[in-house]
């Protein structure tokens, strides 16, 4: 019996055979280009941002605390305060918010020479409790 040969036949099934060679391949480089970093957005942190915290410098003069130009004006005012006359008039302010300080002299526990960081020739007597080490946070 004579075989019957088609002449399409043999080209097909060859073309078959690299189409289903290359499927493959295709899907892996649909992937690797699916799965790239830059196609797809960074996902945001849930939550609140996060907030760094810079240490308060020491030693300061806290909010409430006076300043006063001289020692004479730091005893003055501490006169004016008791009440026990002698007083007068103060060059003394009160401090609105945390003052960066350097101690110059203590004379006591409620007289303190300091001068202010950051401002040279600013210096003046405080009243205020300024212990050696900072307060734990």
């Amino acid at each position: 019996m004579p075989r019957f040969r088609c002449p399409l036949v043999l080209p097909a099934v060859a073309a078959l055979a690299v189409l289903a060679a290359a499927l493959p391949l295709a899907a892996q480089a649909q992937n690797v280009i699916l799965d790239a970093p830059a196609l797809f957005p960074k996902k945001q942190k849930q939550g609140l941002p996060e907030v760094r915290v810079t240490a308060a410098p020491w030693p300061r003069l806290d909010p409430g605390a006076v300043f006063c130009r001289s020692e004479a004006d730091l005893a003055r005012l501490a006169a004016n305060r008791s009440g026990s006359g002698g007083g007068g008039a103060v060059d003394c302010r009160v401090i609105n918010s945390p003052l960066p300080i350097e101690i110059v002299e203590r004379r006591g526990p409620g007289r303190t020479e300091v001068q202010v960081k950051g401002q040279p020739g600013t210096v003046g007597w405080t009243d205020a409790w300024l212990p050696e080490k900072a307060p734990p946070q």
